[in-house]
C-alpha cells in the first residue's frame, strides 16, 4: 500500500529536522510517533524541556498559522516550557527566526 503522499512529506521533513537538531547540538534529537494524538507532545523527542513541531507546507503563511496554533495544543500536552515551529522553506527550514539563532538559544538553556 502506498502511503499518503503528504504524509511522507511531513515525516521526511521531521526526521530532517532531527538530523540537522542532531548534528548541530550533538545530541540524540529523533522523530516522535503518535502526531494527531489528543496527547499530541510535538514531532520530535529529545529537545529538553522544548516542544517541537514541523511543517513542511507549501503554503509558509499557512504552515506558521496552523502550525504554530498545534504547537500550543502540543507543548500544553507535554509541560515543556518553550516551543519552536520548524517550517520548510525552499531555501532551507525555518524556525519562525533561523535555526542556527535557535540552535544558539537552545544552547544557552543548557547552560
Amino acid at each position: 500500500m502506498i502511503a499518503n503522499p503528504q504524509k511522507r512529506k511531513g515525516d521526511d521533513g521531521e526526521r530532517q529536522v532531527a538530523k540537522i537538531l542532531s548534528d548541530m547540538l550533538g545530541e540524540n534529537i529523533r522523530r516522535a510517533l503518535g502526531a494527531g494524538r489528543k496527547d499530541d507532545v510535538g514531532d520530535l523527542h529529545g529537545l529538553v524541556d522544548v516542544t517541537g513541531q514541523v511543517k513542511t507546507w507549501s503554503n509558509i503563511t499557512s504552515a506558521i498559522n496552523v502550525g504554530l496554533r498545534d504547537l500550543a495544543r502540543q507543548q500544553k500536552n507535554s509541560g515543556d516550557r518553550y516551543g519552536v515551529l520548524f517550517v520548510k522553506r525552499r531555501s532551507g527550514w525555518i524556525v519562525v527566526m533561523e535555526v542556527p539563532t535557535f540552535v544558539d538559544f537552545y544552547k544557552a538553556t543548557r547552560r
